[in-house]
């Protein structure tokens, strides 16, 4: 893989990777509650999720997106089952004013990465997405090794630059907030984003 080839594909898959779906909703809605550490976990889980489908398709493993069909169902289904509990947890929740108030997400990190992870893995278009669009940048059955390295590489740093920041932008929102009214109808809309991202997930086919 050559400098520009590799650079070519580092800023395509940073757009594809902050194209608005349930993953940015989710991000946005978690970053204005909770802050953008806590968004930390969810992105990388969503972004080495990505990777996983990126390693399936260059090891021509498309057979996955058809064979596995019940699997993805049953692992959207639950995916957009959690994101709706939690719009539903930040539509009920109380204002809090007091930064120091927000929950700590210390011990939290793990369900983070779960959550970011399922919310990927729920859609199995993206391997079809990684077959029709690697050989654009790179001949699959030329690759070795460290190509296949460098490509994973490039993919989940390219992720994570993009989706990274959007929990920390989603959380100065709310520092203009100063009103227990302001603030429920900044968690209700953060709710409505979850709801929102998990109802997508689970009506599409």
């Amino acid at each position: 893989m050559t400098f520009e080839t590799g650079l070519t594909f580092f800023i395509a898959i940073f757009i594809f990777g902050i194209t608005p779906g349930p993953g940015i909703l989710a991000l946005l809605a978690r970053g204005i509650s909770q802050g953008g550490n806590a968004c930390v976990p969810m992105a990388v889980g969503m972004s080495l999720s990505d990777v996983c489908y990126m390693l399936a398709a260059v090891f021509g493993l498309s057979a996955l997106a058809t064979h596995w069909g019940e699997l993805f169902t049953v692992i959207r289904i639950l995916g957009a089952a959690y994101l709706c509990y939690l719009g539903y947890t930040l539509w009920t929740s109380p204002p809090v004013l007091d930064e120091t108030q927000v929950p700590s997400v210390r011990g939290d990190w793990w369900r983070g990465f779960i959550q970011g992870f399922l919310i990927s893995a729920s859609n199995p278009k993206v391997i079809l997405f990684y077959i029709a669009f690697l050989p654009t940048f790179m001949d699959i059955t030329q690759l070795n090794g460290s190509d296949i390295v460098i490509a994973a590489a490039l993919n989940l740093s390219a992720l994570l630059v993009g989706v990274l920041p959007i929990g920390y932008i989603a959380r100065r929102i709310r520092r203009y907030l100063r009103s227990p009214q302001a603030v429920r109808r900044l968690n209700r809309g953060a709710g409505s984003l979850m709801i929102g991202a998990g109802s997508y997930l689970a009506l599409r086919g």
